[in-house]
């Protein structure tokens, strides 16, 4: 569970919220069961993102 203390500023502490909740990965696993990918198609996304990554990495 996500908690931030709030020490009198409102929007401090929802934007800290806001941050917490983003690096938890929630946002995102919501958004990847909105609808039901075909395991063909999450295996090439997945191939393709590792793919991507690795230039990423390999170029900085």
């Amino acid at each position: 569970m996500t908690k931030v203390v709030v020490n009198g500023d409102i929007d401090k502490a929802l934007k800290k919220l806001k941050v917490k909740v983003a690096r938890s990965g929630v946002p995102s696993e919501l958004k990847k069961k909105k609808f039901h990918i075909k395991p063909g198609v999450e295996r090439r996304i997945k191939k393709e993102e590792g793919i991507k990554n690795s230039h990423k990495r390999n170029h900085n």
